[in-house]
């Protein structure tokens, strides 16, 4: 079982809207550019995560987007299972007709791990994962790339 390209884009962009919650919104070309994921594709996940109350938009000049929620209360399963995706290792997607309409061999196997995935994803929330030292690490690089990026602008020094 693999997560999509769908959900792991989402996580992504969450996680780079609550590094920075509380200091106004986030442009979606901000995220784009910072995370390196196409702005179309951050439209269409951010339609979603609006319609299921996890960001809001910020309309006007300074405008973006935020996170609805305090950053405690989004767990990372909420984000996966709002842009449509799901953590199900099972054939049959829990229905339970794998095998010629009928439950296979391996199905508890299948779901019993499925539904450890969920738990262990639903444990994690956007300020717990970002409190990783790791994690936090990754912040700071971008961090600084990012200010590197716009002392060259207003140097002149790119176009």
């Amino acid at each position: 079982m693999r997560l999509s390209t769908k959900g792991r884009y989402a996580v992504t962009a969450m996680l780079d809207l609550a590094i920075h919650d509380g200091k106004g919104p986030v442009t979606l070309a901000d995220i784009s550019q910072c995370q390196g994921i196409s702005l179309s594709y951050l439209e269409q996940l951010f339609a979603k995560l609006r319609r299921d109350g996890l960001v809001e938009g910020v309309r006007g000049p300074g405008g973006g987007y935020r996170l609805a929620k305090a950053a405690t209360d989004i767990s990372i399963a909420d984000i996966i299972g709002a842009v449509d995706e799901k953590v199900d290792a099972t054939l049959c997607e829990g229905k339970e007709n794998c095998q010629d309409g009928e439950r296979c061999l391996t199905h508890d196997l299948w779901s019993s791990l499925s539904a450890q995935i969920f738990n262990y994803l639903d444990g994690i929330n956007l300020a717990d994962f970002l409190a990783r030292p790791s994690v936090r690490a990754i912040i700071d690089r971008q961090t600084e790339n990012q200010i590197g990026k716009e002392k060259m602008t207003f140097a002149g020094g790119s176009r």
